[in-house]
C-alpha cells in the first residue's frame, strides 16, 4: 500500500492539467511524475470503471510507477444515457471537441428535456499493484448553444445552475466538477498510502 510517486495515465493535456491541479491539493506527499511516454492504450472495456482500470494498469506496467487514470462519460437522459462510454468518440473515430459538441447539439435539436450528468471513474494502481476505483458525478443540463471560452470537451454546453463549465474559471470548475469529485473520493486512499510510506521511511531510519 505504498505511494511515493504518481503518473497521470493520460495523453490528453487538458485532462492532465485538471487532474494535476486537483491532486496537488489532495496529495502533497506524492510526487507527480511528468514527461513519461507509453504505448497507446485502447479503451476496449464496456464501462467507465473498466476503461479507467485498463489505462491505470497499462501505464503502471509500462512505467513502473503508481498510476491514476480516469474515464468520463456524459449521460444525456433524452438520449437514453448516450453517449456514455463513447463520449470521447461520439462523432466518430476522428472526433474532436468541436465535432462532438456539434453532434450532441444536433441530436438534441428541438428537445426540451435536456438533463444530463457527467460521470467519472478514477482508478489508482499503487506501487504494490493494489487497485482502488472511485466515482464522481456532476448533474446538469445541456444548453442550446455554446457559451464560454474555458474548459474543454463538452464544457461549453454543460450547464450547472445556469452557468456552463466553460464559463467558470478553472479553480471554480475544479471545486465542483465530476473529475474533482472522483479524485476527492480517492483522497482517503492516497492519504492511507502516504502514511504507510511515511511509516516505512521512519522504520528504516
Amino acid at each position: 500500500m505504498r505511494l511515493q510517486r504518481l503518473v497521470v495515465a493520460s495523453k490528453n493535456p487538458d485532462k492532465i492539467r485538471e487532474v494535476e491541479a486537483v491532486l496537488e491539493g489532495l496529495a502533497q506527499h506524492v510526487e507527480i511524475v511528468r514527461g513519461l511516454d507509453w504505448p497507446e492504450v485502447e479503451e476496449t472495456e464496456p464501462t467507465l470503471e473498466g476503461n479507467a482500470l485498463l489505462k491505470a494498469r497499462a501505464v503502471k506496467s509500462a512505467t513502473g510507477i503508481a498510476s491514476v487514470a480516469d474515464d468520463t462519460g456524459l449521460e444525456v437522459d433524452a438520449l437514453a444515457g448516450a453517449p456514455g462510454v463513447f463520449t470521447a468518440r461520439y462523432s466518430g473515430p476522428d472526433a474532436t471537441y468541436a465535432s462532438n459538441v456539434a453532434k450532441l447539439l444536433a441530436d438534441l435539436e428541438g428537445v426540451d428535456e435536456r438533463t444530463a450528468r457527467f460521470r467519472t471513474a478514477v482508478a489508482l494502481v499503487d506501487d504494490d499493484g493494489d487497485e482502488v476505483v472511485v466515482e464522481g458525478v456532476l448533474e446538469g443540463v445541456i444548453s442550446t448553444e455554446r457559451r464560454g471560452a474555458g474548459g474543454f470537451g463538452y464544457d461549453p454546453i454543460f450547464e450547472v445552475d445556469g452557468v456552463t463549465l466553460a464559463e467558470m474559471d478553472p479553480a471554480q470548475k475544479n471545486q465542483i466538477s465530476h473529475r474533482a469529485r472522483a479524485l476527492q473520493a480517492l483522497a482517503p486512499a492516497l492519504r492511507t498510502r502516504g502514511r504507510a510510506n511515511s511509516d516505512g521511511d521512519l522504520s528504516r531510519q
